[in-house]
């Protein structure tokens, strides 16, 4: 359910059976949001095959579910990734550390501090700023590390400018402040920093956001048959549900 009254009335139609995902515009530009609720869905993170080489799409990663009798419900690219498609920064699969916390600040988007951690935990998740994480590590089953954080305690990244002429499709999410629900949002349309973080602040009263990706963002939705191509992907997040 939509945190605004007045945001509803912004939203577009969405195909049937959208699997919580909507179609909408908000301050003139249209994005894509998928609700999770997660006390009756799971999101979980992906790398790896069995081989140990990158899933690297959607199809794959389907694929693998097959044999156990599962689906890939909706998921989307899960952070910034080398050119081997490993993680730039932190990443927890199934509570199995790959890639440390990294603090300092660098070059990119991802080195734009404040940026934050993704933590997954049963029916909860959180996003917490990368040094605060750092100091006082949570147990994560999955997390995963990208920036900037798009809003932070409900303000939106500083270094952010509303004219700013820096467009590009981006995706990330938000969780609401009980940890319960997620929000995974893509624009389908090119928009600046500011804007999309706007987005989660104003659009779905987010008090925490996380930055996933620009330009290579994508998004899959199982039950409208959604499922954008591009670029190999590196972490994949998403949820699970049983085939046919």
């Amino acid at each position: 359910m939509w945190r605004l009254a007045a945001f509803l009335a912004t939203m577009l139609p969405a195909g049937a059976g959208a699997a919580g995902c909507d179609a909408l515009s908000f301050d003139g530009a249209r994005f894509t949001v998928c609700e999770v609720d997660l006390s009756t869905e799971t999101l979980r993170l992906w790398l790896n095959d069995e081989t140990g080489a990158p899933y690297g799409s959607f199809t794959a990663l389907d694929r693998a579910l097959a044999p156990q009798g599962e689906t890939l419900g909706i998921a989307m690219n899960a952070g910034m990734y080398h050119d081997d498609r490993s993680p730039v920064g932190h990443y927890v699969e199934n509570g199995h550390e790959v890639q440390p916390v990294i603090t300092s600040e660098g070059p990119g988007n991802f080195g734009l501090l404040p940026n934050g951690v993704l933590c997954l935990t049963g029916d909860r998740a959180r996003i917490v700023e990368s040094r605060r994480f750092a100091e006082d590590r949570p147990d994560c089953t999955y997390a995963t590390q990208s920036g900037p954080m798009l809003v932070i305690d409900g303000e939106l990244h500083p270094r952010f400018l509303e004219d700013s002429d820096s467009l590009y499709v981006r995706n990330g999410i938000g969780v609401s402040e009980d940890g319960r629900t997620a929000w995974l949002a893509i624009s389908d349309e090119r928009v600046n920093f500011h804007h999309f973080g706007r987005l989660f602040r104003d659009g779905l009263g987010v008090g925490n956001a996380l930055y996933f990706d620009g330009n290579i963002s994508r998004l899959y939705d199982g039950a409208t048959g959604r499922n954008d191509f591009g670029r190999a992907m590196g972490p994949i997040i998403g949820t699970v549900r049983k085939a046919g």
